[in-house]
């Protein structure tokens, strides 16, 4: 089902390089070091009604040793910009999406409150599981239990909507009455966060406890920068993740109505995404190149904040969680400025880190008939034989945004290859995001 035809988007259209289904034929390694065991998702975490004010002592190193220690993590030399002075939030981090590497952190496995951003492990966790045409009936009992205060898209119990509706409504205003819809389609609350854990485990974003799937403040409900790039980089390869997380606005059904001759008719109306660095605001100006993902804000949490945007041919993950200054849009000025950064930075400073692999791919670098270069024997479905090459894969242009901007979206480099006479495998790290190219 076509998105509507009003919505306006800036996609990060990508396809993904590595599916699911030819994971097993892939090897995809990150050194042991790296991915040390961390914090268990299953372990008691710290509750989210009162976090610290300073990170404990001993965090996890899952991606790194350095990721683990308090404080601004970055490898200085010359040639490498300095990180902006006036940064307040608590915990962030600047990541290469296409390679996994860290290119500079600060608390990066803190654990705290993440507020509507966890709304990506909802979605990376349910997406697949409904086509976006289904179409469900509202009962009373699907927006029973949602927290005093949610934020809200306007779903109306007896009405009808699609699971495309349903998503707009989970990405574009973050609604709460969205994602207990969509739970109780799967199999209810209970059900829908045993599988996000399960799923936050898989992907070892293991600072990660859900115990509420709308990102609602709960006790032991935590996540940390690292983890939510994590899961921000997995939705982003799944292209129904990506145009709604990107979508500026849209029209959403209302209320069924009936006029004086017996017919009904559906109202709707608009909704805009939250996300000011794709939207604008009077103190924000739209950022270049931003392409998602999502943001939150509870009375715990704070502020928090996912954000991918591409520039000169490099994607970029930058997360950030609770600045301390308490000024309109802070989190969208401070992810900005570790943008900027990181556009500069990147292919001149040292990564202090990694994002890694989901445990499947690790376990399929495992595999009989993996040789010492990390490549599996085979070439199924979404694999790369002798001789490839990567080259354009598709294109595709988006509809006018808000504010009468158009713009054109390309998609380049769509495959992991192998170089030719050589058990070569470009890029090891999972995944891959293609590049997106941004034109006005």
């Amino acid at each position: 089902m076509p998105a509507p035809k009003k919505t306006g988007r800036r996609s990060l259209l990508v396809t993904s390089v590595v599916l699911s289904s030819a994971l097993s034929s892939l090897a995809l390694t990150a050194p042991v070091s790296l991915a040390a065991p961390g914090p268990s998702p299953s372990a008691p975490a710290s509750p989210s009604a009162s976090p610290s004010a300073t990170p404990p002592a001993n965090m996890s190193t899952v991606g790194g040793e350095r990721l683990g220690r308090a404080g601004a993590q970055v490898n200085l030399a010359s040639g490498v910009p300095v990180l902006p002075k006036d940064l307040s939030a608590r915990s962030w981090i600047v990541a290469d999406a296409e390679s996994g590497d860290v290119l500079a952190a600060s608390n990066a496995h803190w654990r705290l409150p993440p507020a509507s951003t966890l709304k990506m492990l909802f979605a990376d966790t349910v997406l697949p599981k409904f086509a976006r045409t289904e179409k469900h009936k509202v009962a009373p009992s699907d927006l029973a239990g949602i927290g005093s205060g949610s934020s809200m898209v306007g779903i109306k119990e007896g009405e009808t909507y699609t699971v495309h509706d349903l998503w707009l409504g989970v990405f574009l205003r973050s609604g709460n009455d969205a994602v207990h819809v969509l739970s109780q389609m799967n199999d209810g609350i209970d059900n829908t966060v045993r599988e996000m854990n399960a799923h936050a485990e898989e992907l070892q974003a293991l600072d990660t406890h859900a115990v509420s799937p709308d990102g609602y403040d709960m006790p032991g409900q935590v996540s940390s920068a690292y983890d939510l790039t994590l899961i921000a980089r997995s939705g982003l390869q799944k292209k129904d993740f990506r145009e709604y997380s990107s979508t500026v606005s849209a029209k959403f059904p209302g209320k069924t109505t009936k006029n004086k001759k017996g017919r009904t008719s559906r109202e709707s109306f608009e909704i805009q995404n939250t996300n000011r660095l794709l939207t604008g605001d009077s103190d924000v100006s739209v950022y270049p190149g931003i392409a998602g993902v999502k943001n939150g804000n509870t009375t715990n949490a704070g502020a928090t904040f996912t954000g991918v945007a591409e520039r000169g041919g490099k994607v970029l993950l930058v997360t950030v969680m609770n600045p301390a200054k308490d000024e309109h849009n802070e989190v969208y000025k401070e992810t900005a400025k570790l943008l900027d950064w990181g556009f500069k930075a990147v292919g001149k400073v040292q990564p202090v880190g990694e994002l890694v692999p989901p445990k499947s791919a690790a376990r399929a670098s495992a595999q009989p008939g993996a040789n010492a270069s990390g490549e599996a024997g085979g070439t199924g479905t979404g694999g790369a034989s002798s001789g490839a090459s990567s080259k354009p894969v598709a294109s595709a242009t988006a509809e006018g945004a808000s504010g009468g901007i158009g713009i054109a979206l390309a998609i380049t480099g769509g495959l992991l290859v192998l170089l030719a006479g050589a058990a070569f495998l470009v890029n090891r790290r999972w995944p891959r995001p293609d590049l997106v190219r941004r034109r006005r």
